[in-house]
């Protein structure tokens, strides 16, 4: 299928591992510039190699450290600089945070500016561009809702994804789409350490309809479709990847 995304450009960031990589090599097989923003330059340096030999359109790249203060508006500057507009961002940059009950306040924090502020300061400061253009696609990347147990980085995504429909709501008049993808568990470096050796296999085995964690492509793939034009009707929504873990109706 088409997805009629050959000459687009697409901001990405967290993008050197995880879904984020996978999220970025799909929309380059697809024809779209993007801006690939990390910390880590071997890992972006070693995206772009694989994304050119795979005979994709080259990223470009930014070193970045998302969290740093000035960090939307540097990524938001190279972006305008060197794609010349931007038709599409994913936010999709996060860690996993496990609390105790009375977590430290220095933890919450940082989780909130890295899961939440950040992303909701980089979409700002791209939306005057999107809203000029009257045209853009907004993707923000949750998490899964059903944990029992405290996790900083879950709740502030959940706050993106109440923002995201918000946004939504206000946006769609300029032509702009704004949608959540909430993953379930992704076979990631971010996940691993809290599944070792057999814990994986058991849990998915009691948890997961489809038996097992899904794979960043899997998120990708979804990714890339929302993003397209084949979604041109699909704004305010939540679309759930996660071999069917979740609990609730709804």
């Amino acid at each position: 299928m088409d997805l009629y995304l050959k000459g687009k450009t697409a901001v990405v960031s967290g993008a050197s591992q995880g879904m984020g990589r996978a999220i970025v090599k799909e929309l380059a097989m697809e024809g779209v510039q993007v801006l690939a923003t990390a910390r880590n330059e071997a890992l972006l340096n070693s995206l772009k190699a694989e994304i050119t030999a795979a005979g994709g359109v080259a990223p470009l790249t930014l070193i970045q450290d998302f969290t740093a203060p000035e960090g939307p508006q540097q990524i938001a500057a190279a972006a305008l600089s060197g794609l010349g507009h931007v038709d599409i961002l994913i936010n999709n940059a996060g860690r996993s945070r496990p609390l105790d009950v009375a977590g430290p306040e220095a933890a919450w924090q940082d989780s909130m500016t890295l899961d939440f502020d950040r992303h909701r300061q980089l979409t700002q400061q791209l939306l005057p561009h999107f809203m000029e253009r009257r045209q853009g696609v907004i993707l923000n990347i949750g998490s899964t809702y059903e944990l029992r147990s405290v996790n900083a980085s879950a709740v502030a995504k959940a706050a993106v994804m109440v923002w995201s429909k918000q946004l939504a709501g206000q946006l769609g008049q300029y032509g702009i789409r704004v949608n959540s993808l909430q993953p379930g568990l992704i076979d990631t470096e971010n996940i691993r350490p809290f599944f070792p050796g057999e814990e994986r296999r058991k849990f998915a085995e009691r948890e997961i309809p489809l038996g097992d964690f899904g794979e960043p492509q899997d998120i990708a793939n979804m990714a890339v479709f929302l993003v397209s034009p084949r979604a041109r009707y699909i704004t305010g929504a939540v679309a759930v990847v996660d071999g069917g873990m979740r609990h609730y109706p709804f």
